[in-house]
C-alpha cells in the first residue's frame, strides 16, 4: 500500500456516484477502443456510464407538465462533483450529485433535470448550517459573506482524518484566483467517506472523483430523524451548450504503453477540474510529444471538446493550439479568454467599413438642428486616470432659486452603430468589453471606443442626455430626455474630483489639475463638483434609508513594469466620495430611462432586475449572524442573487421587475454604451420613445434572447476579469513574495481555517499540517467553531505557545509561492515573531494607478 495513489473506498459495494465502476489501466471508465477495459462477459459491448438524453418531444412535454425542470447548471469550483440549478420556486437550489448525474453537461449550460426519488435526496442535518446546499456562482457573491458557514462535527472515529479536502487530488484545494464563494469547502465530517491517500501535487490521469458523501439511502435517513432534505436531480437533456467547450491545460501520455489507446491518443488534463479529461488524437499533438513528453510538461495548450460518448468518462477533443509556457502572462491570458468564449480577434474589414471613412470626422451640420446644443455649458468627465473610453459626462448649473440643473450626458454610440450592420452584429455578439489587468478587449473598434464616441475634452461630441431640475436635497422637480451635442471642458480623474471634495474652500492650483478649456475656469468646475457631491450625498442617504444595499467585491489594482509587463505592486482599490458621486447620478439616469422606456413600450422594454434572495439562503445568513453575535436587520438586505437583463414582455408579474439591491421598481443600463451592448439597445428604445426613430422591429421573445446573451457574456466577462486579477496576483507573489498581511478568519475547520487577507483582498486556506505545531484541537464553543493551535517551541527551553483561532479573529499570515506554476499558499505567522519584511517595503504602500472600471 505504499503507492501514492492508493485509494481506500469506504463506500458500500457498487458503482460510486459520479464515476463508472469500470476501472481500466488508464483510470476509470471505458474509453474509445479500449478493449482491455471490458470483462469477458461484456466483451464487444461497452457498458453505458451516462444515460441517453431524452427526446426533444419528451422534454417539451415534461417541462409543460412540470415533471421536468430547466435551469443553468452551476458546478462548484471548489468541489467539482457538486452541481446545482436554481429552484423555480426561489427556495433552496436543486442538487446534482456527481459526474454521472450531471450527464456530460458543463458549467453554465442550460439543462433540463428530473427529480430523483425522495429517498435519494441530499440529507442535511439541521445544525450543520450547510451553505454547501446552495450552488455557488463563480463570481457574483459578496466577498464579505464568503466562507462564513459553520463546520459540522467530525464523524465519530474519524476525528483525526483530514478535512476531506478532496480537491487536494489535483492540488487545488484552495481557490487560487483569490475569489472564494459560499461553497468554500468549510463543512467537514458527517460523511460516509471515500478517502484519497496520495502525495500532494501528484495527479492520476484516470483517478475517480473522490467525494464526501452527504446523500443517504432511505435506510440511512431512518437513523437521522432530525434531517432536512434538499431536492436532488439528474440531467436528462442539454437545452443549450453555453459553455465554450474549450479548456486550457496540459498534455500527458496515457499510462499503459501497451494499450491500443496509447498508439492513438494522448490525455489532455484541463486546468479547470470541472471540465472532463479529454482524449486527443496524437496526430494533433507536437510531432515529438510521444518521444519527449517531458519537454511539454509546462506547455499550456487549448483543447476543444468535440464529443462525449455515453460509454466513456473522458470526452473526445481536438487540440486547438499551443499557447506557450504556463505561468507566463500572455499564454495564460489567451487561455482564459478562449475558455470563456471571449472574441479577442481583430475586427474584420467588413466591420471596419461601417465606420466613418473620412477622417478627421466632424459632426454633420444637420445634427445641430436635430439636437440641443450644450457646448457652452460647463460639462466634464470623471473617470479612472487610465480610462480611454469615456462614456459619461456630468454638468451642474446653479439656478436663481437655489436649485440645480444637473445633467448626465452619455456618448451617443447608437448613432455610429447602424442597426443590422456588420458592426451591430459583432457588437451584439461580443456584448461587452472585457477588462483585463493589462489591457481591454473592446466591444467596439478602437476608433469608436477611444475617439469618435469617447467624450474626450475640448471636442464636439454627440450625446444622449438626461437633465433634471433638482433641489439641494435631491428631489426631482423636472426631467428632460434628448439628443444633445456637448463639448467637455476637462477630463477629471477620480483623484482630481476627490481633491476638490476634500478641499471645498481651498483654491486648487491649476498645475494640480488637467487642462481646462478657456471658456471655463477651475473655480467653476470645482464649484460644480462640490454641488454634485452635496446632492449625491442626499441621494445616497435617501436610497439607503429606503432599504437599498451595496454588494461590493474587493478589487485589486496593480502597478506594472513598463518593459516586462510584470506586476510590481498592488493595492485594494479604494472606493471614495468621488466614485460615489458619479455612481449616484448614473443610477439616477438609469432609473429615469427605465421608467421612460417602460411607459412607452410596456412589452418591449429592456430592463434589469435583481431577484430577492432565496428564502433558505437568507434564513441561513440571519442564523449565522445571530450565532456570531451580529445583530443585523435583513428585512431589506442579504441578496445573493445576480442582477439580470430581461424583456418586460417576457415576464408577466411586474413584482418580478424589481431591483432588490437598489430597492427600486424599475432599473436598466443606459450609461455605458461604449462597453455594454445592452445600453445600445436601451438607447434605441429611448430614441423611439422620444420620437427620433421607429420602434425597433423586435418581438419580446427575440429581445429576451438578446437579454439572455448579454447576461451570459457579462458573467463571462466578470469571471475573466477576476481570473486576470488572480493571474497577476499569483505572479506578484512568485516574483516579489513572500508577502505579509493581517488577515481575518472567515471559516474554521477541524484541521484548517480560511482567511481573508486584508491587504490584498484574497481568500486563502491555512492548513495545520503546514505549520510547526505540537498539536491542534477543534471544538465548538456553543455554536461557534474554535481551533486551538499549540506551537512547537523554537527554543527547547521555552514553553509551547497556544493560539486560539475562531471566526473574525485577526491573524498574521505570509503568502509564499509554491513550486507549481502560479500556485501560492498562506501560512500563519508564529505569534510574537517579528515581520519578515520591513513595513515600508511591503507591496501596496504608496500611490498606484487605478484599475480600469
Amino acid at each position: 500500500m505504499s503507492h501514492p495513489d492508493y485509494r481506500v473506498n469506504l463506500r458500500p459495494l457498487g458503482t460510486p456516484r459520479g464515476v463508472s465502476s469500470l476501472v481500466g489501466p488508464h483510470g476509470v471508465g471505458a474509453s474509445p477502443g479500449d478493449k482491455k477495459s471490458k470483462s469477458k462477459t461484456t466483451r464487444g459491448k461497452k457498458k453505458s456510464i451516462f444515460e441517453t438524453y431524452m427526446s426533444k418531444e419528451d422534454v417539451s412535454e415534461g417541462l409543460k407538465r412540470g415533471t421536468l425542470i430547466q435551469g443553468v447548471l452551476r458546478i462548484n469550483p471548489k468541489k467539482f462533483h457538486e452541481a446545482f440549478i436554481p429552484s423555480p420556486d426561489g427556495d433552496r437550489d436543486i442538487f446534482i450529485d456527481g459526474v454521472v448525474a450531471r450527464n456530460r453537461a458543463l458549467n453554465g449550460d442550460l439543462v433540463v433535470v428530473k427529480l430523483l426519488p425522495e429517498e435519494q435526496w441530499k440529507v442535511i442535518k439541521p445544525e450543520s448550517n450547510d451553505k454547501e446546499t446552495e450552488g455557488a456562482y463563480e463570481s457574483d457573491l459578496p466577498e464579505e459573506l464568503c466562507g462564513s458557514q459553520l463546520p459540522q462535527q467530525s464523524l465519530k472515529g474519524y476525528n483525526d482524518s483530514p478535512d476531506v479536502i478532496i480537491e487536494a487530488q489535483f492540488d487545488d484545494s484552495d481557490s487560487e484566483d483569490g475569489h472564494g464563494n459560499t461553497q468554500n469547502a468549510l463543512v467537514d465530517g458527517v460523511k460516509k467517506l471515500s478517502v484519497c491517500v496520495q502525495e500532494k501535487g501528484k495527479e492520476d490521469a484516470g483517478a475517480p472523483v473522490i467525494k464526501d458523501e452527504n446523500t443517504f439511502t432511505s435506510q440511512d435517513s431512518r437513523v437521522l430523524p432530525e434531517k432536512s432534505l434538499q431536492r436532488s436531480a439528474k440531467v436528462v437533456y442539454i437545452l443549450e451548450k453555453k459553455h465554450s467547450r474549450a479548456a486550457t491545460g496540459f498534455l500527458k501520455l496515457l499510462a499503459d504503453k501497451n494499450s491500443e489507446l496509447f498508439r492513438k491518443y494522448a490525455l489532455f488534463s484541463p486546468s479547470d477540474h470541472r471540465v472532463p479529461r479529454i482524449y486527443v488524437p496524437l496526430k494533433d499533438c507536437p510531432q515529438d510529444f510521444v518521444t519527449r513528453p517531458k519537454d511539454y510538461a509546462n506547455t499550456l495548450f487549448i483543447c476543444r471538446i468535440m464529443d462525449w460518448k455515453e460509454d466513456s468518462n473522458f470526452a473526445l477533443g481536438q487540440l486547438a493550439k499551443s499557447l506557450g509556457q504556463a505561468g507566463e502572462i500572455e499564454p495564460e491570458t489567451e487561455g482564459i479568454l478562449t475558455e470563456y468564449g471571449v472574441d479577442f480577434s481583430d475586427f474584420s474589414s467588413e466591420v471596419l467599413e461601417c465606420l466613418p471613412q473620412g477622417l478627421p470626422w466632424t459632426i454633420p451640420p444637420e445634427e445641430f438642428s436635430r439636437r440641443r446644443d450644450l457646448r457652452k455649458d460647463c460639462i466634464f468627465t470623471i473617470d479612472p486616470s487610465t480610462a480611454r473610453d469615456l462614456d459619461d459626462a456630468l454638468s451642474c448649473k446653479s439656478l436663481a432659486d437655489g436649485n440645480f440643473e444637473v445633467g448626465v450626458h452619455i456618448a451617443d454610440v447608437s448613432y455610429f452603430v447602424p442597426e443590422g450592420s456588420s458592426l451591430d452584429k459583432v457588437a451584439a455578439e461580443r456584448a461587452t468589453s472585457v477588462y483585463l489587468v493589462q489591457k481591454v478587449v473592446p466591444m467596439l473598434p478602437r476608433l469608436l471606443c477611444e475617439e469618435l464616441c469617447s467624450l474626450n475634452p475640448m471636442t464636439d461630441k454627440l450625446t444622449f442626455s438626461v437633465i433634471w431640475t433638482l433641489t439641494p436635497k435631491g428631489k426631482i422637480l423636472a426631467e428632460w430626455f434628448g439628443r444633445t451635442i456637448i463639448r467637455s471642458c476637462t477630463k477629471l480623474s477620480y483623484e482630481h474630483a476627490q481633491s476638490m471634495i476634500e478641499s471645498p474652500t481651498r483654491r486648487i492650483p491649476e498645475r494640480e489639475l488637467p487642462a481646462i478649456s478657456p471658456e471655463h475656469t477651475c473655480d467653476e468646475v470645482h464649484r460644480a463638483v462640490l454641488n454634485l457631491h452635496g446632492v449625491a450625498k442626499e441621494l445616497r442617504r435617501q436610497r439607503f434609508a429606503d432599504g437599498a444595499l451595496r454588494l461590493d467585491q474587493l478589487k485589486l489594482a496593480f502597478t506594472l513594469d513598463h518593459e516586462t509587463g510584470l506586476p510590481q505592486g498592488c493595492h485594494v482599490y479604494e472606493y471614495r466620495d468621488s466614485n460615489k458621486l458619479v455612481e449616484e447620478f448614473m443610477l439616477l439616469a438609469n432609473m429615469a430611462v427605465a421608467h421612460k422606456i417602460h411607459r412607452a413600450f410596456p412589452e418591449q422594454a429592456l430592463l434589469r432586475r435583481h431577484p430577492p434572495p432565496q428564502t433558505k439562503m437568507l434564513n441561513d445568513l440571519v442564523e449565522f449572524c445571530d450565532q456570531m453575535g451580529l445583530p443585523m436587520d435583513f428585512s431589506s438586505a442579504g441578496a445573493l442573487n445576480m442582477a439580470v437583463y430581461f424583456c418586460s414582455g417576457a415576464l408577466r408579474d411586474p413584482a418580478q421587475f424589481r431591483h432588490y439591491a437598489l430597492n427600486v421598481p424599475l432599473y436598466t443600463h443606459f450609461t455605458s454604451p461604449i462597453r455594454r451592448f445592452a445600453d445600445v439597445l436601451v438607447h434605441r428604445l429611448l430614441a423611439s420613445a422620444l420620437g427620433y426613430r421607429e420602434l425597433p422591429d423586435v418581438e419580446p421573445d427575440s429581445l429576451q434572447k438578446q437579454a439572455d446573451h448579454c447576461n451570459d457574456r457579462r458573467m463571462a466577462s466578470k469571471r475573466v476579469q477576476e481570473l486576470s486579477t488572480g493571474l497577476f496576483f499569483a505572479i506578484l507573489v512568485r516574483e516579489s513574495g513572500p508577502l505579509e498581511s493581517e488577515a481575518m478568519v472567515m471559516g474554521v475547520l477541524n484541521q484548517a481555517f480560511d482567511v481573508l487577507v486584508l491587504r490584498y483582498g484574497v481568500q486563502k486556506r491555512v492548513y495545520c499540517n503546514m505549520l510547526p505545531l505540537r498539536s491542534h484541537h477543534f471544538q465548538k464553543v456553543g455554536k461557534k467553531p474554535e481551533l486551538t493551535l499549540v506551537w512547537e517551541p523554537e527554543d527547547l527551553e521555552q514553553e509551547p505557545v497556544q493560539q486560539v483561532i475562531t471566526i473574525f479573529n485577526l491573524v498574521e499570515v505570509v503568502l509564499q509561492a509554491e513550486a507549481t506554476a502560479l500556485k501560492y499558499s498562506a501560512v500563519l505567522k508564529r505569534p510574537g515573531t517579528e515581520g519578515l519584511l520591513d513595513p515600508q517595503d511591503q507591496l501596496g504602500c504608496g500611490n498606484h494607478k487605478e484599475e480600469q472600471d
